[in-house]
């Protein structure tokens, strides 16, 4: 099984790249930019990452990002983390990224995008990987920070596939952000919003009818709302389930009670994602194995949930052919 997830052809939907700040580029990084940390070795960063909720590990996330200074840095960041994702298989990702972190530090677009972007061309060029980026509003700031955010990235408009909306969900409902995403839908962004993971079901539907989004990240909360479940298997609205996440969160207690089969089972297009890897004890690879070990997935789940990724990306119906023939001849050569 772990060969077969190995070579599976995968396709990532739900990475924040200021999650997969491995600690070992945390210290680096800290050091060449000449930043203290409050953490005397990388065995120190590796003790800090056990977290009893969200908002405790966004605590160390939001001080990691601080030793995120030059493009040189956000180009290291995409590109460790593009090849992490090649070496797994995965032939294309849609990775979020929060400018609101790096603006706050007095960072601006002008400093990131150009080192996200050349390495997305440059791991492309290497790897025949392809990537596309997803700007995500911190939900626990204010709408009107998130206004002047979308504002930020027009010079970068057309090297941004769509808008998110993540952060501590927990009293920071859909609703509030309508005003940015009616905005971003105007300008031709694709939405999509975390929701359902520590908030409700009804969260889910906010971020539906009122945002418009295309798919859920997270999502697992649905469950709880039976109509909520018919109405994402009649649509096809993708859950970009994120596994290890969950249970480093305490959203799940072990992988063995995690309901990604239960909602597949019922129809539910639900995929398997990182989320923050260098958080969470895992990228693809990882999460695909603990919950196919956790809930004894079969080589046709793990297709399936590969080829519900492909589907639910916003890539052209032509790479979606390409991706989609990739993934039934690995399947069909396994299952021969």
């Amino acid at each position: 099984m772990k060969a077969f997830i190995q070579g599976l052809p995968k396709v990532e939907l739900h990475v924040h790249i200021e999650g997969t700040l491995e600690p070992e580029m945390m210290f680096s990084l800290a050091r060449r930019n000449q930043i203290q940390l409050p953490y005397k070795s990388i065995g120190e960063i590796h003790n800090a990452y056990h977290f009893i909720d969200l908002q405790s590990f966004l605590d160390i996330y939001y001080q990691g990002a601080k030793v995120l200074q030059t493009g040189q840095d956000f180009y290291d960041l995409m590109w460790a983390y593009l090849k992490k994702a090649s070496e797994q298989n995965v032939r294309h990702a849609e990775i979020f990224f929060d400018p609101q972190t790096h603006t706050a530090r007095g960072i601006p677009f002008e400093v990131f995008m150009p080192g996200f972007l050349k390495a997305k061309a440059d791991a492309q060029k290497e790897w025949g990987i392809t990537s596309a980026l997803i700007l995500c509003f911190l939900r626990h700031l204010s709408p009107e920070e998130a206004l002047v955010t979308l504002e930020q990235a027009v010079p970068f408009k057309n090297e941004i596939l769509g808008v998110g909306l993540d952060s501590s969900e927990k009293g920071r409902p859909p609703t509030l952000f309508m005003e940015v995403f009616k905005k971003a839908e105007k300008q031709g962004y694709l939405p999509v919003a975390h929701a359902g993971e520590e908030g409700p079901a009804e969260y889910v539907w906010e971020a539906l009818d009122l945002l418009h989004v295309k798919r859920i990240d997270h999502g697992v909360r649905s469950i709880e709302d039976p109509k909520l479940i018919e109405y994402l298997v009649n649509s096809k609205v993708a859950l970009t389930v994120c596994p290890l996440s969950n249970i480093k969160l305490c959203v799940f207690d072990e992988m063995a009670h995690h309901n990604i089969k239960q909602l597949l089972d019922l129809g539910v297009r639900v995929t398997i994602n990182s989320d923050d890897p260098a958080y969470f004890g895992g990228y693809m690879n990882e999460n695909f194995l603990a919950t196919q070990e956790g809930l004894n997935l079969s080589k046709k789940d793990l297709y399936q949930i590969s080829l519900n990724a492909i589907e639910a990306s916003f890539i052209s119906d032509k790479r979606k052919s390409e991706l989609q023939f990739e993934l039934d001849e690995f399947y069909k050569h396994q299952s021969g």
